[in-house]
């Protein structure tokens, strides 16, 4: 029986043999620290970082290198805003759809630090309307932070007109873009956001385990460094240096994953981002027009491949999601995620709270044979139970 992966919302698989090639080639060629040595191999290593930041400069439309951060994950690059950023007696605007990632770093700061956490509510297919930001901003906002698209339903949020109307304000902007990195138009100027946080492991193509931070200049005076300790530079100075990227890159840095990330942003740029994106659209279109107007299926989100990600949310009328799940991978090899996908805040949004969903996520990789054959199992199930 053949596997077919349709959960690239959690990450992306199978990789392209070129992401491990390239890390692979660190590790056996490279393999010395960047930045912490004079020898050709560190200096080779600390070559392949620099040139990666450059690539995701370029990638992402941010003006200079230096303003790309590496971290470990989306979820390291969010904590780190939050807790740099946030004091007490702060505002902070959220919505309705956010990630665990930022819901639970909110919770234990609201509680220990008296920060004021705001839900702004979106409608039920996850949708928002962005004028609700400006009649939430209050005197003492200190920051927004909207996840570019849900990782529930896919749904896109109004990050670029959110931008438009915090531009004319003092308050600072992040966005989650773990779910469109890779897919979507990701513009850090474009966006006007102070912060934008990333994954590699997604829609980017690269390995789990690296991440990055895009900051912007007012950014860096108005966020403390999570972790301190060696950068490399200034060793005889106790403080933490307070330029880019040194502030937030403490520590021996994950460059086998950065090698692996920058192979999967140049496969990127090879095939064309409107390319993977039109892709994955019809992917999802075609999913979408094979299952609506089946018995007992529920679909959540717009239902409009022009305003999701690839990822499709259902649940089946008399059929434990968990339960589905399990059947479309023994009987079909078909791997989906079902649960709460760590966003309660979606699910009690698009009304699946506490059951939570069937999610089928889909990436560059998948096929149109492989859609169809999700689309018969599902009938098949559905004919059965």
């Amino acid at each position: 029986m053949k596997e077919i992966y349709a959960d690239h919302a959690a990450t992306s698989y199978p990789r392209p043999p070129q992401v491990a090639e390239a890390m692979t080639n660190y590790l056996q060629n490279i393999g010395c620290n960047p930045g912490r040595g004079g020898y050709r191999r560190s200096l080779e290593a600390a070559r392949m970082v620099y040139e990666t930041r450059v690539l995701l400069a370029d990638f992402f439309h941010v003006p200079q290198p230096e303003q790309v951060v590496f971290t470990p994950s989306v979820t390291y690059s969010l904590n780190l805003v939050l807790k740099g950023v946030l004091t007490s007696g702060d505002h902070v605007l959220i919505s309705s759809m956010e990630h665990n990632a930022v819901v639970r770093p909110l919770t234990r700061l609201a509680a220990e630090q008296g920060i004021q956490v705001e839900r702004l509510p979106c409608n039920a297919d996850g949708t928002m309307d962005p004028l609700q930001v400006r009649r939430a901003l209050k005197p003492n906002t200190k920051l927004v932070v909207l996840t570019h698209a849900s990782n529930v339903t896919g749904t896109l949020l109004p990050v670029y007109e959110v931008g438009e109307i915090l531009a004319k304000t003092d308050t600072l902007y992040c966005i989650d873009a773990a779910q469109t990195a890779g897919t979507e138009k990701v513009d850090f100027q474009d966006l006007r956001c102070d912060y934008l946080a990333f994954t590699g492991h997604k829609g980017l193509l690269g390995p789990p385990g690296i991440g990055g931070l895009c900051l912007s200049e007012r950014a860096l005076l108005a966020t403390n460094s999570l972790v301190e300790g060696g950068t490399g530079s200034r060793s005889e100075d106790e403080n933490q240096p307070q330029f880019l990227p040194d502030k937030f890159e403490s520590g021996t840095q994950n460059a086998p994953g950065i090698a692996g990330l920058a192979a999967g942003i140049k496969i990127i740029n090879q095939v064309g981002l409107t390319a993977i994106k039109e892709k994955k659209r019809n992917l999802t279109a075609a999913f979408l027009d094979g299952i609506s107007g089946l018995p007992g299926i529920h679909i959540y989100g717009t239902k409009d491949p022009n305003l999701t990600t690839a990822t499709v949310s259902i649940n089946m009328e008399g059929i434990d999601n968990g339960d589905l799940s399990f059947m479309l991978e023994q009987g079909y090899g078909i791997m989906t995620r079902s649960g709460l996908h760590c966003a309660p805040l979606a699910h009690h949004t698009i009304g699946s709270f506490p059951v939570g969903t069937l999610r089928f996520s889909f990436g560059w990789q998948n096929t149109m044979e492989e859609i169809e054959t999700m689309i018969q199992a599902l009938r098949e199930i559905i004919k059965e139970h």
